[in-house]
């Protein structure tokens, strides 16, 4: 693995420039050759580099016209700077919202050998946001897939259904729940697929697989899905593209076709 994650940079500094990320208004980044910033955030050795996140306000002496949303940068850098990225973007998030301690309001710090904020009054210990999302790709058994139109596309692009895992959920029952509550249909042999991180802000995306009856009728969601209905292998809409695990998982399923 390219990316080795890490909380603290090793004893021995490496040699060389680090990749810096400075983030600036919640997701704007830009990704440069640096030396180590002095308060920057340490995410981990990229093929031995060291990698940083800095926070960058509007107060600083930086100019901004030269970031990038991190959305507009996916699938124009290779992905592991991309996640490098995210994990800069999303950890910085962390940091900045975590500032003081939710019990008793006093500044928090930075735990040691450990990624966490921890209280130095109450020694309550804040660990960086992470909401698990399910995402299914539900086919009929055959080369057909059931793929939706999210009102907040924007544009006329079917994906895959998804949604958040509730507290005390399992990951099947939400599957089973998001695809009942967005378009009616219950499926059945779900299977665990694979997982990608999405920093917007700080999702973890977990897929699976499970086939349902299109005969079943459709019922929408109406104030979150504009359109879902089941497309044949030979005639799939404007879908994600690969990057996205939902892009992922329906090339695969293509490349399974005979």
């Amino acid at each position: 693995m390219p990316f080795q994650p890490l909380t603290d940079p090793p004893a021995d500094e490496a040699d060389g420039p680090c990749l810096v990320v400075a983030v600036h208004a919640g997701s704007s980044v830009l990704v440069v050759d640096d030396r180590a910033p002095a308060d920057g955030l340490f995410l981990g050795t990229l093929d031995g580099r060291h990698c940083w996140a800095v926070d960058v306000v509007d107060e600083d002496d930086v100019d901004t016209d030269l970031f990038k949303d991190l959305r507009l940068l996916w699938g124009a850098i290779d992905e592991v700077p991309w996640i490098v990225a995210g994990r800069a973007v999303q950890l910085v998030e962390w940091r900045r919202t975590h500032r003081f301690c939710g019990r008793c309001a006093t500044a928090m710090e930075p735990a040691r050998g450990e990624r966490a904020m921890r209280c130095p009054r109450c020694s309550l210990l804040s660990f960086p946001r992470l909401a698990p999302a399910v995402i299914t790709l539900i086919h009929d058994g055959g080369d057909r897939l059931l793929l939706a139109n999210n009102r907040n596309f924007g544009i006329p692009m079917y994906s895959l259904l998804a949604g958040f895992v509730e507290p005390g959920e399992t990951l099947e029952e939400a599957a089973y729940r998001e695809t009942l509550e967005e378009v009616g249909v219950e499926v059945r042999d779900l299977a665990y697929w694979g997982s990608q991180p999405w920093p917007f802000p700080h999702s973890l995306m977990l897929g699976f697989t499970a086939r349902a009856d299109p005969e079943a009728p459709i019922v929408l969601q109406e104030d979150e899905i504009a359109d879902a209905k089941w497309f044949a292998l030979d005639d799939l809409p404007m879908i994600p593209p690969v990057m996205s695990i939902a892009g992922r998982m329906i090339e695969a399923w293509k490349a399974e076709r005979p």
